[in-house]
């Protein structure tokens, strides 16, 4: 078995029996053990009663956290004439139409959020294989496809962050940085939370939240209660 580091095994150590804890005390542990060199982001990880293989168990959503992540959105907009210089304007990084999809055919994905007009998801609709394994496709459900460019980009950059079910009916996103305050931390995680309790779907049976946990970047997980994780 590997040795582990010392930062690691006292990491663990002090996560050691902590389970279904509030989330103020969660954030706590976080904090005084995020040790790296590096500002870690907080990450939540949900396991939800649902099975995304079928159409009605799919959990999938958006949320602006209401004070942002932390973290600097690179974001890339496929529209032309008017709308491709609102979306400039509203500060994207890329620009384009047919040249954004060759460039990114051709392997440069230097983005974290791609943005579209409607009249632009025929160009965009053949870069599915690519952006879709990636969760950077285009979709209006969670207001990527849309003439408001200017607005989806200010909400990208902004703290807004996007979740979707995994096959296992995880969900999972980061919520901010360690060196964020505690209290804002913790409102962050609670309008995730309510954001996926929200999107509940249709074909959910019994339990929907399962289980919540947080960790650091580099750190552990703590088992969270359902209950603080709500604010019930």
């Amino acid at each position: 078995m590997a040795k582990l580091g010392k930062r690691t095994a006292a990491a663990r150590e002090a996560f050691a029996g902590k389970e279904d804890i509030s989330v103020e005390d969660a954030i706590a542990l976080i904090k005084a053990n995020a040790s790296a060199k590096f500002d870690e982001t907080v990450e939540i990880a949900m396991n939800l009663g649902v099975d995304p293989r079928h159409a009605d168990q799919m959990v999938r959503g958006v949320v602006s956290l209401p004070n942002g992540t932390g973290k600097t959105v690179r974001v890339a907009v496929f529209a032309r004439g008017a709308k491709a210089d609102e979306a400039q304007a509203a500060g994207a990084d890329i620009v384009g139409a047919e040249d954004l999809m060759e460039s990114i055919q051709g392997g440069n994905i230097d983005f974290d959020r791609c943005i579209a007009t409607p009249d632009m998801m025929g160009v965009v609709g053949r870069l599915g294989k690519i952006l879709g394994p990636r969760n950077l496709m285009p979709n209006p459900r969670v207001g990527t496809v849309t003439m408001d460019v200017a607005q989806a980009v200010k909400d990208a950059k902004g703290g807004q962050v996007q979740f979707k079910a995994e096959k296992a009916g995880v969900v999972h996103a980061g919520v901010g940085k360690a060196s964020f305050d505690a209290a804002k931390l913790a409102e962050n995680i609670r309008a995730f939370v309510d954001a996926v309790s929200k999107a509940k779907p249709t074909g959910a049976k019994g339990t929907y939240m399962k289980r919540v946990s947080l960790s650091s970047t580099m750190g552990p997980g703590v088992s969270v209660s359902v209950e603080s994780a709500t604010g019930n």
